[in-house]
């Protein structure tokens, strides 16, 4: 790690030239995987990555760069490349940098790289043979995969302080490929965690797991095609919560509404942008959860940000350069991948709010629709909140009850449109893990929400209309 002094001298480097904040950005991490295709130990692969990054504010403007020469050459060269982006008076001198402490929300007993790679492979195999246990010729492809990563973060700025973070996660995941004369279907379950390997032992096992995978591939497979048109729409609990992610969470990034890129830009704090409801948070406090941090990635606490409160937009997500674009300071939810990237506002476990009614409740009230139980994947344009999803796994509702599979389903419509049809909120809420791509890299997220319905949202499919 850098010492002090050292980082000291660069940051008052990167100050000469008139940047009104430097800050350096230290990363130690390595990681290491293995995967179980069709019973056999496919692939392994370890890595390390050590480096820094160093970024430059001047008012609303940045500089950014970094490198992996870490001796003091390479570091005040680059703060020296970076500087040449302003031409005025040192603004700020660092004299002395201060640590900022802050408990670990996040605690790991037994670090994964403590445990024999036989004991991890054993873990997977427990999966991979419940596969097998079902005995069904239809399934032809399973793959078993997991994957830990420790990473190491120093962060010194110009206002002075210092701060550290230590973190380790790990990643248990099957893929389960079926087919049959019809064609194929695949059926993935990814659970993981900020905690050891006793996690994937306890709370979440390996063998319900690779059976759920499984049995929705093959639930899946001989469904029919989905109607299309427009109807209720009942979303399931946990990996549901995607479409709020996409749709609704990116266009509260500061990132996008400081600019004005986003369909709630333009100051409607207070305004209704859901029915009243919804309530929808960004928590990065959460301990042990996918997506948590104690301190963001310029030095922010992380911080629990009630977004929409009751259908009013209430907050948003932010970092201190967009803030400083929207009058704000930033809220603990900058982050970013690694030291290559620079960092902006992301989110970490959002989620929408438990409300009162009991997921049978919904489906109970629901004569005829959709109950879309999770989602592969999509696109949303942030601007208009525009978005389409495809559902990986689906069914029709009749008379109150889930009855018929059906697959080729797509969810069709805009953001602020959806959270203002949403009039029954479950009580059951649960939390699902994925990566998010963004500007500033993949980062971990956490998505979820309760059991909730859409009176009405158009609905893409091959299998005609809904009788």
């Amino acid at each position: 790690m850098l010492s002090k002094k050292l980082a000291i001298e660069v940051l008052n480097e990167a100050l000469s030239t008139g940047a009104d904040y430097a800050e350096i950005f230290y990363e130690d991490s390595y990681s290491s995987g293995f995967s179980i295709e069709n019973g056999k130990v496919e692939t392994a692969s370890s890595n390390s990555m050590c480096g820094v990054g160093l970024r430059l504010l001047k008012e609303n403007q940045c500089v950014y760069g970094y490198t992996n020469n870490l001796s003091k050459k390479g570091l005040l060269d680059l703060a020296n490349s970076l500087n040449k982006s302003f031409n005025g008076e040192r603004l700020i001198t660092v004299t002395k940098l201060d640590m900022i402490k802050k408990k670990n929300n996040n605690p790991i007993g037994q670090s994964y790289f403590e445990v024999p790679l036989e004991e991890k492979i054993a873990l997977v195999r427990e999966g991979i043979d419940e596969i097998y246990s079902m005995k069904d010729p239809r399934i032809v492809r399973t793959v078993g995969s997991f994957g830990a990563n420790h990473r190491f973060v120093a962060i010194f700025n110009s206002k002075g302080k210092w701060f550290k973070r230590d973190t380790e996660f790990g990643r248990l995941a099957y893929m389960v490929i079926v087919a049959d004369q019809n064609g194929f279907e695949t059926g993935f379950e990814g659970p993981g965690a900020q905690d050891d390997i006793n996690y994937f032992r306890t709370k979440v096992k390996a063998r319900e797991v690779a059976r759920k995978a499984a049995e929705t591939a093959l639930k899946m497979l001989t469904a029919a095609e989905c109607p299309s048109g427009v109807m209720p729409v009942v979303i399931g609990n946990g990996w549901g919560g995607v479409l709020f992610h996409e749709s609704c969470g990116h266009p509260l990034e500061s990132s996008s509404v400081a600019k004005g890129l986003s369909c709630f830009s333009n100051n409607k704090i207070g305004d209704y942008i859901a029915s009243p409801v919804v309530s929808a948070v960004d928590d990065s406090t959460m301990p042990n959860e996918w997506g948590s941090i104690d301190i963001d990635d310029e030095g922010n606490p992380g911080s629990k940000r009630l977004l929409i409160k009751n259908g009013k937009l209430n907050d948003y997500m932010i970092d201190d350069l967009n803030g400083r674009r929207m009058g704000k300071t930033g809220n603990g939810a900058c982050r970013r991948q690694n030291y290559r990237y620079c960092p902006t506002s992301r989110m970490s476990n959002t989620y929408i709010c438990n409300g009162k009614s009991t997921p049978e409740e919904i489906i109970a009230a629901t004569k005829l629709g959709l109950y879309a139980v999770s989602f592969n994947g999509g696109s949303v344009d942030p601007t208009t909140g525009e978005f389409n999803f495809g559902c990986s796994e689906a069914y029709i509702i009749r008379d109150g009850k889930v009855a018929e599979p059906v697959k080729g389903a797509t969810l069709i419509g805009k953001g602020f449109e959806i959270l203002k049809n949403i009039d029954m909120v479950g009580n059951d809420l649960k939390l699902a893990q994925g990566m998010c791509g963004a500007a500033s890299g993949s980062i971990r997220t956490n998505v979820g929400q309760p059991t909730l319905r859409v009176s009405q949202i158009t609905v893409g499919g091959r299998g005609g209309e809904l009788k």
